[in-house]
């Protein structure tokens, strides 16, 4: 990914440059700086940077790696904290910057930095990490690059009190919660994918079998709020409080409900298999151009924002009922939404390499990291996100504790991906990209 953060040790991070916070100087000195010194090769560092002699505050300058995994060390000089009353920000922005500047001119692909001036010269961690996100965030609109942000410590990353506390509300309320009722169900219910097969379907069951339902009792419409619902993937009934499907073992609990409006019963009805019969045909595509399409409705996020569409609509129901690949799929929400390539992948923090693979597979199998990053990037609904989740055969759950966190920021219509790796990071969760 363009940008990520990771916990480690500055010298063993394998980058074409490696930054120092130098002095103005340039002698060895503590810290980080005696650590890459030391690394590399005291004598011989000292030795490259006596011949360059001197830095100023906000300016960079480039020596040899020597024996550090890496073919150059830039030297940044942050500033001294003195209050925030002295342009500490200004020098501190211009440290990333001439730093990127830098290695871009010098052929580098990759650069790891450390958070500058957060150590010995008192930078307060907050703002220090703000600044070296802005400027990397920054540089990678106009520019192709790995930037890595190496962190000697987790506890670098400290949230806002307002945020921590939402996050950690949230997480409570649906991590801790879908532990709780996973637990208090009975075992077979706890497997993830439990109809594999006829005989493995009899082994789980075993103990407590399933009470079959006659043909007449399947026909009829589940009591409730969810009457007349079908499973998504088979067509079969199933009941307001199924959390599998009897018929496929499809986990109803991963996929929006299909029938919540009439337009949707009345579309799915027609498209899917009669109950107990074989699999209808394939849809093709003068066919499902030709159904009946419910009207568009302007989806309004948390924030108030519009954009995209809400359920029901038109390409939703179309993706649905055809056999579209993942590819595909994020191709058709890309236009849909009037994207170009750059702008979705910069916002998923993908290299541009990364997504040229996917627009040109169609067979491309992403991982869930990735899908999860493309969703924040083209700014879907949950409902879309589930969707475009299961074309890569994934769908998000309340067990993993990254799932939790993406669907809070999802939820609050936040959809800043550097935000989101910062609270995935607080919490030693993968990033996304």
């Amino acid at each position: 990914m363009p940008f990520t953060i990771v916990r480690d040790d500055i010298t063993h991070v394998k980058a074409d440059a490696i930054v120092n916070a130098a002095n103005e100087h340039l002698w060895r000195g503590g810290g980080v700086c005696g650590a890459i010194f030391e690394a590399a090769g005291a004598r011989r560092m000292q030795k490259a940077c006596d011949k360059i002699g001197h830095c100023d505050t906000g300016s960079a300058v480039a020596t040899p790696a020597f024996s550090l995994p890496a073919k150059y060390v830039i030297h940044a000089v942050g500033p001294v904290w003195s209050g925030g009353t002295h342009d500490e920000a200004e020098l501190l922005a211009s440290c990333y910057k001439s730093s990127l500047e830098l290695a871009e001119s010098l052929g580098c692909t990759s650069i790891a930095f450390p958070l500058i001036s957060a150590g010995i010269y008192g930078y307060p961690r907050r703002e220090a990490l703000q600044i070296a996100q802005e400027q990397s965030k920054a540089f990678l609109n106009d520019h192709e690059m790995d930037i890595t942000l190496v962190l000697y410590d987790a506890a670098v990353m400290e949230l806002t009190d307002e945020l921590r506390l939402r996050v950690a509300s949230y997480i409570d309320d649906v991590y801790v919660g879908e532990h709780a009722r996973r637990a208090s169900r009975r075992p077979w219910e706890n497997v993830q994918y439990p109809w594999t097969g006829p005989q493995e379907a009899e082994e789980d069951l075993a103990a407590e079998p399933l009470a079959q339902p006659s043909a007449e009792a399947s026909m009829a419409p589940a009591s409730g709020k969810a009457a007349g619902t079908i499973c998504p993937r088979c067509g079969a009934p199933v009941g307001s409080d199924a959390s599998f499907c009897l018929t496929c073992g499809y986990d109803l609990r991963s996929h929006p409900s299909l029938g919540e409006t009439g337009a949707f019963q009345a579309f799915d009805a027609a498209s899917a298999p009669a109950f107990g019969s074989a699999p209808a045909p394939r849809h093709t595509e003068s066919a499902v151009s030709s159904a009946p399409m419910p009207a568009q409705a302007p989806r309004v996020g948390a924030a108030g924002k519009v954009g995209g569409f809400s359920l029901p609509n038109p390409l939703r129901n179309m993706l649905n009922h055809l056999d579209a690949g993942f590819s595909e799929t994020l191709l058709a929400l890309i236009d849909e939404r009037g994207l170009k390539d750059s702008q979705v992948y910069k916002r998923a923090n993908i290299s541009r390499q990364h997504f040229s693979k996917m627009r040109s597979n169609p067979r491309y199998k992403p991982t869930k990291t990735t899908v999860l990053a493309l969703a924040v990037a083209l700014e879907l609904s949950l409902e879309e996100t589930s969707m475009l989740l299961e074309r890569a055969g994934f769908a998000l759950s309340h067990a993993d504790r990254r799932d939790v966190i993406v669907e809070f920021f999802i939820r609050e219509g936040d959809y800043d991906i550097f935000q989101i790796n910062d609270v995935l990071f607080a919490y030693d969760q993968p990033l996304l990209g």
